[in-house]
């Protein structure tokens, strides 16, 4: 068989071990599923992610007991929530002001937004809304990206488990940080949960 995705969809190298496959697999595996496009959908147990309109909505929030905001898009050019829009719950919030360019470099907050997530989820009630304006792009790399460093799944891991249950679609720019994530995580030589 060759280098690349076998006939069951793992990536392995001529050893047999992992190895980050190329942007047109990665791109290929989340054409073929079957998520949905809602304004809010949970893609892992109690972490959402979804558009701006949900995240406007704070009767929705409040009725999937959303105690965590992390905006991915924040900012007066972006969706302008910020702290202050949740002031009336119990949400607590987080902004990261990017932009859905390829050429924009969303990786320094990998660490930062996982972490945050992270932190929403160390509560047994905690729930994590991540969100851009239309779901799709930003937030679903920061998601990404929490779910290779905290809970070690591999990019191909972590892209079935999202695409799962939610079109996503990071952009090129995106999806080549992430690579690259995952090749740093790869040979750092830690073991990685595979599903």
């Amino acid at each position: 068989m060759p280098r690349g995705v076998s006939c069951l969809g793992s990536p392995e190298g001529e050893d047999g071990r992992y190895e980050t496959p190329p942007a047109s697999e990665l791109q290929r595996l989340m054409w073929t599923k079957k998520g949905t496009s809602g304004h809010l959908d949970e893609v892992q147990p109690r972490i959402y992610i979804g558009d701006m309109y949900a995240a406007k909505d704070k009767r929705t929030l409040q009725a999937h007991h959303i105690t965590h905001v992390l905006n991915a898009a924040d900012g007066k050019f972006n969706v302008n929530t910020g702290p202050g829009f949740y002031r009336d719950t119990r949400i607590t919030y987080h902004g990261v002001e990017a932009f859905d360019m390829p050429s924009f470099s969303l990786s320094p907050f990998f660490y930062p937004a996982g972490n945050f997530i992270k932190t929403a989820l160390s509560s047994p009630t905690g729930k994590v809304f991540v969100h851009c304006a239309m779901g799709l792009s930003r937030s679903s790399t920061l998601v990404l990206a929490y779910l290779m460093i905290h809970e070690r799944m591999t990019l191909v891991d972590a892209i079935k488990a999202v695409g799962a249950n939610r079109n996503i679609s990071p952009n090129n720019g995106f999806l080549e940080q992430l690579r690259e994530l995952d090749k740093k995580l790869h040979y750092q030589g830690s073991p990685r949960r595979r599903t």
